[in-house]
């Protein structure tokens, strides 16, 4: 299947790899040189401006964005669309506000334009285990994409979550999860690390055991083993973790809600408070 995709990063441009290895044409745009060169040596196609992105495409078109959300995702979609036409399709897989994404579907569509909104976890290690996709958007137009969708995930990694912001608001509560989970083998792991009774435990063999059938093996918990392997006691770590929205965007969905969500909400605040000096 042909698609474009806008925003060739640690994410995009591994996405495009994977697609590519799976057969399909793509067509690829972002301002850094190196990031379109890695793709036309792949035997992609790059191209140097979104006009040229749009016009290379046969109808109907897919362009699938993968920039920074906030500011930048906006800019992007509103270009696009003014250079696209009825039938054509943009896909949205940054972390935007679910919110957002209602909003754009319902603009877009008196121009006759669909849009998707493609929740997307798995970071740089989706280029070989595959991508789990939360989607949301109109059911024809995800059918449409499914040859795109079924080559990016992997087996059972992909749910068609509902209409437009359904697969962001999924994404979302996704996130805030993973807050909690992160927070809680943060204080599990330093607890380990200032026992005085069994001084001297080692962490990454601890988790590496805990990868093995125990009921907290994750994901989460394998990258920590990477990270104690390489520096034990997390030296050259700096203790400030950012976030990029979606916590917030679910504590305050759990307010709007009157769900109580005292884990994830707190994992927040100790994130704000690894910011302070």
């Amino acid at each position: 299947m042909q698609i474009a995709f806008v925003g060739l990063g640690r994410m995009g441009g591994n996405m495009v790899t994977r697609l590519l290895r799976g057969g399909h044409e793509v067509v690829g745009y972002d301002p850094a040189e190196a990031a379109r060169a890695a793709v036309a040596k792949g035997g992609g196609k790059a191209v140097t401006s979104l006009e040229a992105l749009v016009a290379t495409l046969t109808p109907p078109r897919a362009v699938w964005v993968m920039v920074p959300a906030g500011a930048a995702t906006e800019s992007t979609i509103n270009d696009l669309a003014a250079r696209m036409a009825p039938g054509d399709t943009i896909i949205d897989g940054g972390n935007s506000k679910w919110t957002d994404d209602v909003r754009r579907a319902e603009a877009l569509k008196p121009r006759g334009i669909h849009y998707v909104d493609a929740g997307t976890s798995g970071g740089i290690w989706g280029l070989e285990n595959g991508y789990c996709l939360m989607v949301g958007g109109e059911k024809e137009v995800v059918a449409r994409l499914m040859p795109v969708f079924t080559t990016l995930a992997p087996p059972d990694g992909f749910l068609h979550t509902g209409a437009a912001g359904s697969g962001h608001y999924v994404k979302m509560i996704h996130n805030g999860i993973e807050y909690a989970m992160m927070q809680a083998y943060a204080e599990g792991y330093e607890i380990l690390h200032a026992s005085k009774n069994f001084p001297g435990l080692d962490l990454a063999a601890i988790g590496n055991l805990w990868q093995q059938g125990s009921v907290v093996r994750s994901w989460l918990n394998e990258l920590a083993v990477r990270a104690f392997e390489k520096d034990p006691d997390l030296e050259k770590i700096k203790g400030w973790v950012a976030d990029s929205g979606e916590g917030r965007w679910t504590v305050q969905e759990a307010i709007d809600l009157d769900v109580p969500a005292p884990a994830i909400t707190l994992s927040l605040l100790t994130r704000f408070r690894s910011r302070q000096t």
